[in-house]
C-alpha cells in the first residue's frame, strides 16, 4: 500500500467528495420536496437532518477509510476482521447496482444535451411523446435520426467517459476532473439562476419555493427530509470510505466534512432557485397549471418545453447549458461509484487499475440493460408483477435505498462495538489538534452512538413501509 495513489491536498479531496454527493437528486428531487413540504420549513428540516444524521456518519466513514488506508472492504476487514469486511462488500455491491441504473439516466441527460445543443430537439411539438420514444427505443442505427434517439449509445458513451477518468487514477483522473467540473457546475447553475429570475412570473416561483408554510410541517415532511439528506451525501455505499483512504493524515476530517455538506446543500438549494422560476414562467406563458416539478418528467419533458419558449437561439444556449449542468452533476457521481469497486479489486486482488476499470465499466453497463429496457421496451420489466406494477429501474433504486440505510446503521454499530469510539477520536485528531477537547467531539460521539442508529433504523422501516405498503396510508 506504500505506493497507493492519493489526493494532492484538501481542495482535491473536498471537490471530489462534494462531486460524489452532488447528483441528479439535488436538481430534480430536492426543489420538489421543498415546494411540496412548506418551502423554507422543509429546508430547515433538511438542515437539521444533515446535522443530526448525515454529518456524523460522513465524518465516521471518512475516518474509517483514512485510518485503514484501504478500499471499503479492506478498511472494515483491517479494523474489524473478515466478518465486518462483508459490510464493506455489501456497500460496494450496492454502489455497483446504483451505478447500473444511474448511468442509464445519465445517458438520457447526455443525449438531451447533444440533441439540444447540436440537434433539432427544440423543434419538437410533443415532448412527452418524444421522451417516451427516446427511453423506449434504446438502439436504432438505421439513420442519423435513429442514432440521435438511441439512449443505449448515450449511456455507453457516458460510461466510457467515466471509465477514462477513473482509469487515470486519483490525482490525474478523479481529482483533476472534479477540479474542472465542480467550479463549472456552480458557474452554470448561478448563470441559469440569474437568467431565470428575470423571466415573467419568476417571483411567484421564488415565493412558492421559499415562503414558509407551517401547515405543511408533518411527519411526511420529516421523513422526506431524512431520506433526501441521507441519500444526497453518498453515505452507506463505500464512496466516502474509499475517498477517505486517499486522504493525508494532516487533513482536518470534521472541517472537510462540513464544507462537503455545505457544498452539497447549496447545489440543492440553488437548484430550486433555478427550477421554480422556470416552471412558473412556463405556467404564465401557456396559462396552465399542474406542471410536473420533479423527476424525469420535469427534466426531460417540462424544461425542454420551457427552453423552446425562449426561442431558437437563446433556448439552445440555455437548454444546452442546463443539460451540461445535469451531465456534470451525474458524472461527478458516476466517477465515485465506479471508483469504489475499482479500488476494491486493485487493493485486494492486485489487478492493474486501467484493466479493472474497463472490465467493471463493461459489466456494470450490461447490468444496467434491464433498467434501460424497463421503460416500455420489455413489458415484463416495465411492469413487475411482484412490485405493484412498478418498472425494474424503480425496483432496483428502491432496493438500494433500503440497503444504504441499513449499511449506515451497521457502520455506526461497527464504530461503537468493534472499532471503538476512542480509535475514531484518535483518527479525527489528526489534522485537528483541538478536536479531542471540543464540543464537536462530544456531539459526534453521542450522535454515532445513539442518534444515528436510531434514526437510520426508523428510516429503514419507514422506507420499507413506503415501498411495499404505501406510507401515505400511515401519514
Amino acid at each position: 500500500m506504500a505506493n497507493r495513489d492519493g489526493f494532492s491536498g484538501k481542495l482535491g479531496f473536498i471537490l471530489a467528495a462534494a462531486g460524489s454527493a452532488v447528483g441528479l437528486g439535488n436538481i430534480w428531487r430536492f426543489p420538489y420536496l421543498a415546494g411540496q413540504n412548506g418551502g423554507a420549513i422543509f429546508l430547515l428540516v433538511y438542515l437539521i437532518c444533515i446535522f443530526l444524521l448525515c454529518y456524523p456518519i460522513m465524518v465516521g466513514e471518512i475516518a474509517i477509510g483514512r485510518s485503514a488506508g484501504r478500499d471499503a472492504y479492506g478498511s472494515y476487514t483491517k479494523l474489524g476482521g473478515k466478518r465486518w469486511g462483508m459490510l464493506g462488500l455489501f456497500g460496494i455491491l450496492a454502489g455497483v447496482f446504483i451505478l447500473s441504473f444511474y448511468n442509464v439516466v445519465a445517458g438520457w441527460a447526455f443525449g438531451y444535451f447533444l440533441n439540444i445543443s447540436f440537434g433539432n430537439l427544440l423543434q419538437e411539438s410533443d415532448y412527452s411523446s418524444y421522451f417516451g420514444g427516446f427511453v423506449n427505443d434504446i438502439i436504432s442505427l438505421d439513420s442519423a435520426e435513429g442514432i440521435s434517439k438511441s439512449n443505449l449509445i448515450f449511456s455507453l458513451l457516458f460510461m466510457v467517459i467515466t471509465a477514462v477518468i477513473v482509469g487515470q487514477g486519483i490525482q490525474k483522473g478523479i481529482e483533476l476532473a472534479n477540479k474542472i467540473m465542480m467550479p463549472a457546475l456552480y458557474l452554470i447553475l448561478l448563470g441559469l439562476i440569474v437568467y431565470a429570475l428575470t423571466l415573467p412570473n419568476a417571483m411567484e416561483g421564488v415565493k412558492f419555493y421559499l415562503v414558509p408554510d407551517f401547515s405543511e410541517l408533518r411527519v411526511q415532511t420529516v421523513f422526506d427530509g431524512l431520506k433526501q439528506a441521507f441519500f444526497s451525501l453518498s453515505l452507506g455505499m463505500g464512496c466516502l470510505i474509499t475517498y477517505g483512504s486517499y486522504l493525508k493524515k494532516d487533513q482536518n476530517i470534521p472541517g472537510s466534512a462540513a464544507i462537503i455538506s455545505i457544498a452539497d446543500t447549496s447545489v440543492a438549494f440553488f437548484s430550486g432557485l433555478m427550477i421554480f422560476p422556470l416552471v412558473h414562467f412556463l405556467q404564465y406563458k401557456l396559462q396552465v397549471t399542474g406542471v410536473a416539478t420533479a423527476g424525469p418528467p420535469l427534466i426531460f419533458i417540462v424544461l425542454p418545453q420551457i427552453f423552446q419558449e425562449m426561442g431558437p437561439v437563446l433556448g439552445r444556449i440555455m437548454g444546452g447549458s442546463f443539460f451540461l449542468l445535469i451531465c456534470f452533476a451525474a458524472l461527478t457521481s458516476t466517477i465515485s461509484l465506479l471508483e469504489v469497486p475499482a479500488a476494491y479489486l486493485v487493493d485486494q486482488h492486485k489487478i492493474p487499475r486501467k484493466r479493472v476499470v474497463w472490465i467493471l465499466a463493461l459489466l456494470i453497463f450490461v447490468l444496467g440493460l434491464p433498467s434501460m429496457m424497463s421503460q416500455g421496451m420489455v413489458p415484463a420489466l416495465s411492469k413487475l408483477f411482484f412490485y405493484r406494477g412498478q418498472d425494474f429501474l424503480t425496483f432496483i433504486s428502491d432496493m438500494c435505498d433500503i440497503s444504504l440505510t441499513l449499511g449506515g446503521c451497521l457502520m455506526c454499530i461497527f464504530v461503537i462495538r468493534t472499532w471503538r469510539i476512542e480509535n475514531m477520536d484518535a483518527e479525527l485528531s489528526h489534522g485537528n489538534a483541538t478536536y479531542a477537547r471540543s464540543f464537536l467531539r462530544t456531539y459526534i460521539n453521542f450522535a454515532i452512538t445513539y442518534i444515528c442508529p436510531a434514526l437510520l433504523g426508523i428510516l429503514s422501516v419507514l422506507i420499507i413501509l413506503e415501498k411495499f405498503i404505501g406510507l401515505e396510508v400511515l401519514f
